[in-house]
């Protein structure tokens, strides 16, 4: 999956059925409300509720840092 997949535009997280963000070189879409990161298998988002994963604190600022630094179309 690539940041300009317009698939990017209708996910949507499975718990709050907010817009998730693509963090392309991990393959993970993640959802800074709910600090959860869903995998991206074989170029399939794994969007189950239990596919979910929460992250630390610290690993949430990382990842808003990333989020916040990474330029659209990358």
């Amino acid at each position: 999956m690539k940041p300009d997949d317009p698939l990017l535009k209708i996910l949507a997280c499975p718990l709050d059925k907010g817009p998730l963000s693509l963090l392309a070189p991990d393959g993970v879409l993640y959802n800074p409300r709910l600090r959860r990161r869903y995998p991206i298998l074989d170029g399939i988002p794994q969007l189950l509720p239990s596919s979910g994963e929460q992250v630390t604190d610290a690993e949430h600022e990382r990842l808003l840092r990333r989020l916040t630094n990474q330029e659209p179309g990358s």
